[in-house]
């Protein structure tokens, strides 16, 4: 008691109790910080997993093949950011370093406008996909397409504002990767 009352300069140990949890620090052991930070590193390889493939054959890479990447090239952690946020770090320091092929998996939109509005839409959206799998205008425009994550903003925005919020743009899927065995 007499430790707490030189240490606190008061005696109450119910008041000792809520200064200390209010104002004292938690003490996270070495192990402990550890345990985080290779939690927190395999989220980071899981995250760049799931959104990028090879360019090539367009398939997904495995999460230890990622992990392995990012051990090569000596990626550091930083605990104040979250792992999407790394994630996209990595993804440019793969490209930058060249430690693996890699790209970012497209997104497959489909684009619904309706009439003659299709015409002036249709030249600025191929400018901005990257491959157009459909292209059929009857009474309405209709393409299926390929985008980079990132432009996904800038189609829905164009067509928004191009037809004044009547076309539609629909996410046919978030990645486009090829499924099953590669034959070599």
């Amino acid at each position: 008691m007499a430790d707490l009352k030189k240490a606190f300069d008061m005696d109450d140990e119910g008041e000792i109790c809520k200064l200390i949890l209010s104002k004292g620090e938690l003490q996270v052991s070495e192990k402990e910080r550890a345990a985080q930070l290779d939690g927190m590193f395999r989220d980071i390889a899981t995250v760049v997993a799931d959104k990028c493939v090879h360019p090539v054959t367009k398939r997904p890479y495995p999460v230890t093949m990622i992990e392995k990447s990012m051990r090569a090239m000596h990626f550091s952690i930083k605990p104040t950011k979250n792992a999407k946020q790394q994630a996209l770090e990595v993804i440019k320091l793969l490209r930058e370093t060249e430690t693996l092929e890699i790209q970012r998996a497209h997104m497959k939109l489909r684009i619904t406008v309706p009439g003659n509005e299709g015409k002036k839409v249709r030249e600025n959206i191929k400018k901005l996909a990257l491959q157009v799998d459909e292209d059929t205008f009857d009474d309405d425009l209709e393409m299926v397409i390929l985008v980079d994550p990132g432009s996904y903003r800038e189609v829905s925005d164009l067509v928004s504002a191009q037809t004044k919020g009547r076309g539609q743009v629909d996410m046919i899927s978030l990645k486009e990767v090829q499924e099953g065995e590669e034959t070599l």
